[in-house]
C-alpha cells in the first residue's frame, strides 16, 4: 500500500516500519508519563510554578514529536505524492504548516 492512501472514504493510513513505529510510540509513552506526572502534581497540591515548568516540558516534547513526524511525512508521503504527480500534496502540506504554526 502506498503512503497515506485511503482505506475508507475519510480515513487514510500510512504504513510504518517497525523501527519508526517503535520510535514514535516510545516518544508518546514518555509524553504520556509526563502528563500523568503533572496530574499527580495537581493532586498533591504542588506549587504552580513547578507544575507550569513540567507542562512546558510536555509542550516541548510534543513539539519535538511533531517535528520528527513532519520530517518523516515530508520525506515519504509528500515526496511520493509529488513524484506520482499529485501536486495537491503541496497544498495539503502548506495547510498543515499553517495549523502547526498557530
Amino acid at each position: 500500500m502506498k503512503c497515506c492512501q485511503p482505506q475508507e472514504e475519510t480515513v487514510r493510513h500510512k504504513p510504518r516500519d517497525d523501527k519508526e513505529k517503535k520510535d514514535l510510540m516510545t516518544r508518546l509513552s514518555r509524553i504520556e508519563g509526563q502528563v500523568r506526572g503533572v496530574k499527580a502534581m495537581v493532586e498533591d497540591d504542588r506549587y504552580c510554578v513547578d507544575i507550569l515548568t513540567q507542562v512546558s516540558a510536555i509542550q516541548a516534547a510534543l513539539n519535538s514529536f511533531n517535528k520528527e513526524l513532519l520530517a518523516r511525512h515530508v520525506k515519504s508521503c509528500v515526496v511520493d505524492d509529488i513524484r506520482d504527480g499529485n501536486d495537491g500534496a503541496v497544498d495539503e502540506l502548506c495547510g498543515l504548516l499553517k495549523k502547526l504554526m498557530k
